[in-house]
Parts: structure tokens; C-alpha cells; sequence
């Protein structure tokens, strides 16, 4: 308990997904925390111990340490308690596919003039936004505020364990005291430590996740040649990422890739090479390729129902990924609307998104189970790869529906025993 009391207060400016996971995870280290945001109906809901997101473990992680848990639509109260202030708003693609800023800029031009503070920089932003805050804070007579860039690399649907035990910290500082301060407060967890100038430190984020979507858009290429020539995209997969070159994460094909980061960070990088000018010709394909991956999925409904007109259409999951309820760049968007353009009829279920939905998805059924929205389907498309629906009594969906397809997104499913109950089955890349 001693060292737990040694351990210095911070805080963390903004309250969304990575804002809570960063104020549990060092709340649970015995850090007190000092949550700030400017949104005054989240703060009193967290005040009453509500979580505004879905992530899990996350609530029972702040009821536990909530004694070490402040909330807050004041910066005051964070500035007076800690030197280290967390900033974890966030930045949202523009219309130019450009990073909105606006968020942390309004942070910036809150700060006071102090040498003892430094902004701890946890949102995803372009590389040479460091340096632009810290001229910025020079133009303003505050020369002494400090910045380290510190990048967060959480996975929604296991953000707090990716929060416990990180595969790396990543440091970008002047080599002063701050960054000294960021490093000691992550030692306890024993990651691999990565400490570098601030442009390389923006940079590992942005290039994470570029990679990571390139693989996704890798495989779902490979995926895609599989079904011209009957190979098994899966079989392929497990060949390839016994490979220790090249790892069998991230070679799952489907209707490609979603979510806050992934689209958001791919279309970064691309637009910072272009304003570098530099051409990033690999991310075009990647972006290209992904866009194209969810609309395969119509010509695979209209290869087996003819014109869509009048078909009723089931969407099983919508959040772009398991364990999150999500909805950001989520595929079912994208089908939803491609669905109903086509004159479909869409329904639609999800365990956790559906508030969230019902807001971006209009003209969409939505159905309180899985069973219910396949009633009366003509085909159903696995969208999200919940447990839930690997669980499903397919032959009893079967009587309920009026056609037997399914579109399996995700090839979360087990094709035999979807044919045993007397189904059309399509997963994506599985052959014949």
C-alpha cells in the first residue's frame, strides 16, 4: 500500500473510450485520477458510477477504484492535483479525411503558464502536431508547459486488458522531466519501452495501424482470389501465419475493416504523405480495397436472389466489432443504405449497438433477437461475429425464414452444419 501511495496523481482530459480505460487502468495502479470533460451530462453520470460506453470489465473496474476516481467539467481542480495531464479527446476525420484538431486545441489554449505541468498527448494526431502545441505554447509566454506524445494502442472489446499488459509504451519527449514521469508511471506493468523524439512517437501510431489495415486488406484480396479458384481462404490463412515473418493475427478476411481508428488513421497517413508530398500509392489500394469488400456482399445476395427488390434482408451484428457497441465506420452502415438503394427490406439485430443504430440507420427493422430478425428474411448476412450467433438454432431460423441463405461476413459460422440444416451458405474466400 505504501508504494501504491507513492504513486503520483494525473490527470486525463476527456472522458470517451480511451479516456476511461487510461483513468481505470492507473486508478487500478493506485493512481488518483482526476477526470476532466467538457460534456456536463457524462460527468454526472459518471459521478453516479454510469458508463457512458460499453467495454468490459470497464465498469467494474471504476466501481471498485472509484475512491481514486474524480470527475469533473473543471480543469481547476486536475491543474491544482497534477502535473501530468493526460489528453484523450478526440479527432475525428474531417471532410478532407484530415484529423479535426479542434478538440485539442481548445485543450492547448486552456492550459495556464506553468513549468510545471506537461500534456501527455493520448489522442491520435498528425505528425508535427507536438511540435505546432509547443510553438504554440512559446507564442504564448508558456515556454515552460512540457508535451510528451504518448499513444495509445487499446483495442476495443479488450481495452482494459491491452491497458494491463501493453506490448509496448511508447515515449516521445525532449528527454526531460515529463517524459522521466510517463515512463516511471508505466514501469509497474513491465512493457517494452520505446523512447523517442516526438515525430517518431506520432509516427508509430499512425504506421500501427496503416500496417495493421493493410494486412486486413491483404488477406481479404487473397480472400477474394480463393473464391475465383477454389482454394480456402482459411487453410490459406493457417498456412501463412505459422510463418513467424509474417504472424496469423489480423489475417481474418471478411467485409472489411471499421471502427475509430483503422478508416481514421489509414486516411491520416495517406493525406500527411500527400501534404508532405509524398504519394502513399499502397494506402490507396488499401482504402480502395476495403470500400469494395462490403459491396461484394450485395453481388453474393443478388448471385443467389436475382434483383433485391422486395427481399427482406437480415443484418446479424452492426457494431463494427465484437464486444463494443460501436457504431463508427461500422460495415452494416454501409450495407444498410447499398441494401435498401437496391429496394430491399433491411432488419437487423444487435446484443449492444442498437440505441446507437436506430440514430444512423434509417428505415432499418430492428429486432430484439437474433430469431426475430431472421423472420420472414429471404437471406441473412453475418455482420459482427458475436458468440451469440454461433450459438443460434439454425434449423429452427430455418422455418422461420423465407429463403435459406446466408452470407456468412465474418466466416464466423460453421459452414457444414448450416448445409446440414439446409442453408445456402457463403463465407468469404472458403471455396467451394
Amino acid at each position: 500500500m505504501s508504494q501504491e501511495q507513492q504513486r503520483e496523481p494525473i490527470a486525463v482530459i476527456g472522458t470517451g473510450y480511451v479516456g476511461l480505460v487510461t483513468a481505470a487502468g492507473f486508478a487500478e495502479l493506485g493512481n488518483e485520477v482526476w477526470c476532466v470533460d467538457i460534456d456536463a451530462s457524462k460527468i454526472e453520470r459518471l459521478k453516479r458510477g454510469e458508463i457512458p460506453i460499453y467495454e468490459p470489465g470497464l465498469a467494474e473496474s471504476i466501481a471498485a477504484n472509484a475512491e481514486r476516481l474524480h470527475f469533473s467539467t473543471e480543469l481547476g481542480p486536475a491543474l491544482e492535483h497534477a502535473r501530468l495531464l493526460f489528453v484523450a479527446v478526440g479527432t475525428p476525420p474531417t471532410y478532407s479525411g484530415d484529423a479535426d484538431l479542434s478538440a485539442v486545441h481548445a485543450v492547448v489554449d486552456a492550459m495556464p503558464v506553468s513549468d510545471r505541468h506537461a500534456l501527455v498527448m493520448k489522442s491520435t494526431v498528425p505528425v508535427g502536431t507536438g511540435a505546432s502545441i509547443r510553438r504554440a505554447f512559446a507564442a504564448r509566454g508558456k515556454e515552460g508547459f512540457r508535451y510528451v506524445s504518448c499513444p495509445e494502442f487499446l483495442k476495443e472489446g479488450s481495452a482494459l486488458a491491452d491497458f494491463r499488459k501493453p506490448d509496448r509504451v511508447v515515449v516521445g519527449d525532449d528527454g526531460d522531466w515529463a517524459g522521466d514521469a510517463v515512463v516511471d508511471l508505466y514501469a509497474p506493468l513491465g512493457a517494452p519501452l520505446v523512447r523517442t523524439d516526438v515525430r517518431s512517437a506520432e509516427m508509430v501510431k499512425l504506421a500501427s495501424n496503416a500496417f495493421l489495415a493493410t494486412k486486413i486488406s491483404f488477406i481479404n484480396e487473397i480472400a477474394n482470389v480463393c473464391e475465383e479458384t477454389g482454394a480456402d481462404v482459411e487453410e490459406v490463412a493457417r498456412g501463412m501465419g505459422l510463418d513467424e515473418r509474417i504472424g496469423a493475427k489480423f489475417l481474418r478476411p471478411g467485409i472489411g475493416y471499421g471502427g475509430s481508428c483503422f478508416p481514421k488513421d489509414v486516411s491520416a497517413l495517406k493525406l500527411l504523405a500527400g501534404n508532405s508530398g509524398y504519394h502513399f500509392q499502397l494506402l490507396n489500394a488499401v482504402i480502395e480495397v476495403n470500400e469494395l469488400q462490403k459491396r461484394r456482399v450485395i453481388r453474393k445476395l443478388q448471385k443467389h436472389l436475382g434483383t433485391l427488390v422486395g427481399k427482406r434482408i437480415t443484418l446479424l451484428g452492426l457494431a463494427f466489432k465484437a464486444n463494443t457497441d460501436d457504431m463508427r465506420e461500422a460495415s452494416s452502415l454501409v450495407l444498410a443504405s447499398r441494401l435498401q438503394g437496391e429496394g430491399a427490406i433491411v432488419s437487423a439485430y444487435d446484443p449492444l449497438a442498437e440505441q446507437e443504430a436506430r440514430t444512423l440507420m434509417p428505415g432499418v427493422e430492428f429486432a430484439d433477437s437474433a430469431i426475430g430478425a431472421l423472420d420472414g428474411a429471404d437471406a441473412a448476412v453475418l455482420v459482427t461475429e458475436w458468440p451469440e450467433f454461433q450459438q443460434l438454432d439454425w434449423t429452427a431460423a430455418g422455418e422461420r425464414m423465407a429463403g435459406k441463405l446466408v452470407i456468412d461476413g465474418r466466416n464466423h459460422l460453421d459452414p457444414a452444419a448450416l448445409r446440414d440444416a439446409g442453408f445456402d451458405y457463403e463465407g468469404v474466400g472458403r471455396g467451394s
